[in-house]
């Protein structure tokens, strides 16, 4: 879900920002949070570390 968050957000921040600079800067921050929630996705979902209940 956030995900797919980023990326609405980013296509409202590339149809709606004029300055070519802030453009990149928000979709290069926005990118920099997809990264971030990608990678953390396995430790928020499995939090025990190893994925299945005993």
């Amino acid at each position: 879900m956030a995900l797919i968050a980023y990326v609405v957000l980013g296509a409202l921040a590339f149809t709606t920002l004029s300055d070519q600079r802030i453009r990149l800067l928000t979709l290069l921050i926005l990118a920099l949070f997809a990264f971030k929630s990608w990678v953390r996705r396995k430790d928020v979902m499995h939090p025990d570390g190893d994925g299945e209940s005993k």
